[in-house]
């Protein structure tokens, strides 16, 4: 190939791999999460969720890159499995904010496995799962 369109080579792009890896990881939660009857994004929303208790949907979007289009049907969804009650926010009605329901932290004590049972099958040592951890949120950031 001429040296002038290596750079279009798949083996050098670095999306491709960080594109891979996530999708590999992600499978990786196919069927822990599916015993819960989440999905990844749901999952993920429930994370913060725990950590919060009640956050406005635009910080929920902002926090996990997702857009309003995104996160609305996972929102509904959460909402209809009782896990979460969405409301006008008293301080900004055009926020709307999101609570975790009873029903929501109880699913916790189900879930607390999950992070473990995904970073032992993932074949690196602590000290690479920090390093990638940084590296990917310095790409983000």
């Amino acid at each position: 190939m001429n040296k002038k369109y290596s750079a279009l080579r798949l083996e050098n792009q670095i999306c491709f791999p960080l594109y891979a890896a996530a999708k590999e990881v992600v499978k990786k939660y196919r069927p822990l999460l599916d015993a819960l009857n989440l999905t990844y994004t749901q999952y993920i929303t429930l994370l913060l969720l725990w950590e919060h208790e009640k956050i406005s949907s635009r910080e929920l979007g902002e926090r996990l890159f997702l857009d309003s289009g995104t996160l609305t049907p996972v929102l509904k969804s959460l909402e209809r499995k009782g896990y979460v009650s969405r409301s006008r926010s008293q301080v900004d009605e055009r926020l709307l904010d999101v609570s975790l329901t009873d029903a929501g932290r109880a699913l916790k004590k189900s879930a607390w496995t999950l992070p473990y049972s995904i970073s032992g099958s993932l074949n690196l040592d602590d000290d690479e799962l920090s390093t990638l951890y940084r590296l990917l949120y310095k790409i983000l950031n």
